[in-house]
């Protein structure tokens, strides 16, 4: 078990900066699909990964990769994997299925027929005929694609973008993973102004915030793998170290965060003190027009309302336009805006100098990325920190 195959799903358009996140682990991606990277490791690249990835959904141990056009030999190949190097004679094994554009079609057959064959190898494996179940978990995922299985088994359990500290999320919850990938994908570096003034719940600023102070965003977690007899404890134990000895005690540099709605902020506040950076970051009650004025080389990023419903659509139009001549006024700053709302571009004023497609739970949106100058190598940032424009209300 001195290598083991695993996978990294995520959000569709984020394959790139999970492979970044896993190159900076020291794995090198083997393969990329849509919504998956292929890597390798050792058994504690499960701890590691699960413990640091940002932007990635789960971490899945890959059991077998095959190809099958029908049930008789999806059965035979999953009879011959070696299931029971993993699941031991009393753990559970539920299994859930996906399939797309596959000879084999029906997904709840799919499940069916993938734990009979499971349960046939451990029936011949154990010498048992009827399996209790009551052990640790080992939720097995079947992927078919274009005829193409995958079979992994489940090692983080609830999605890692369960951080933990959001326990309010406001009416339109940005996905911690994706606010984290808003930021990865932006060129802010700690030390450089950074706001989000239509923050929420704070989602985007905090992540900022931990990815500044190298705080693991699975420091608090558990996970389902914890539980796994073939995972040593001490493996755990060397990444739940590794996080706090990485930790930084101060965020570089200001993060902000602002919203006009005063719950909201309410909000924000909690989350980053149950997220462990709420003295590192500044929420206020304001209007996204008074975002601060006085400061160089700032960088925004933001997901702001989209106007979905037939009454918004003048409303965001006007906050298009009004974000685009603050914009001009700002001319050293980079822009980073996450919306579904057409004809982003023409109501801001301006074409963006990248786009990339994004998906927000099911809502395809578009990240334009209005990329400003470089700072001057002489450029201060403790002291743009220091400035008094932006003081935190709560």
């Amino acid at each position: 078990m001195d290598q083991l195959q695993l996978v990294a799903s995520t959000a569709f358009g984020l394959e790139s900066v999970v492979s970044r996140e896993l190159q900076e682990l020291g794995y090198e991606p083997l393969g990329r699909e849509d919504g998956r990277i292929l890597f390798e490791g050792p058994p504690s690249a499960i701890c590691r990964t699960n413990m640091w990835l940002r932007s990635c959904d789960r971490i899945g141990l890959v059991i077998g990769n095959f190809t099958a056009r029908d049930f008789d030999e999806l059965f035979d190949q999953i009879a011959e994997l070696p299931w029971e190097e993993w699941i031991g004679v009393d753990d559970q094994f539920p299994v859930t299925a996906n399939v797309v554009r596959s000879s084999i079609r029906s997904a709840v057959n799919t499940q069916k027929m993938v734990k009979r064959a499971i349960v046939e190898r451990l029936r011949k494996k154990y010498t048992r005929h009827w399996f209790q179940e009551s052990g640790a978990e080992y939720r097995v995922n079947c992927d078919i694609l274009r005829d193409d299985v995958l079979l992994t088994i489940d090692t983080t359990g609830p999605g890692l973008h369960k951080r933990g500290y959001r326990r309010d999320a406001g009416e339109a919850p940005l996905r911690e993973t994706l606010a984290a990938a808003l930021v990865q994908l932006s060129y802010w570096q700690p030390g450089r102004f950074l706001i989000d003034p239509f923050c929420g719940s704070g989602t985007i600023p905090i992540e900022a915030a931990m990815m500044g102070r190298k705080l693991a965003p699975g420091r608090n977690r558990v996970f389902t793998a914890m539980d796994w007899r073939n995972i040593s404890q001490d493996l755990w134990k060397e990444a739940q170290t590794e996080a706090r000895d990485l930790a930084l005690p101060k965020l570089p540099g200001q993060v902000s965060g602002s919203d006009i709605d005063k719950r909201a902020i309410t909000q924000a506040w909690r989350n980053a003190n149950d997220a462990g950076v709420g003295g590192d970051l500044q929420f206020s009650v304001r209007d996204f027009v008074e975002m601060p004025s006085n400061r160089d080389y700032g960088i925004m990023i933001a997901n702001p309302p989209y106007g979905e419903r037939m009454g918004d659509r003048d409303t965001v139009r006007k906050m298009h336009q009004d974000m685009g001549e603050l914009y001009s006024m700002l001319d050293t700053w980079s822009y980073y805006v996450l919306t579904s709302a057409p004809f982003f571009e023409k109501q801001f004023g301006r074409h963006a100098d990248r786009r990339r497609k994004l998906f927000n739970g099911q809502i395809e949106c578009t990240y334009y990325q209005y990329l400003g100058p470089r700072p001057p190598e002489d450029f201060d940032h403790e002291d743009e920190s220091g400035s008094s424009d932006d003081e935190a209300a709560s």
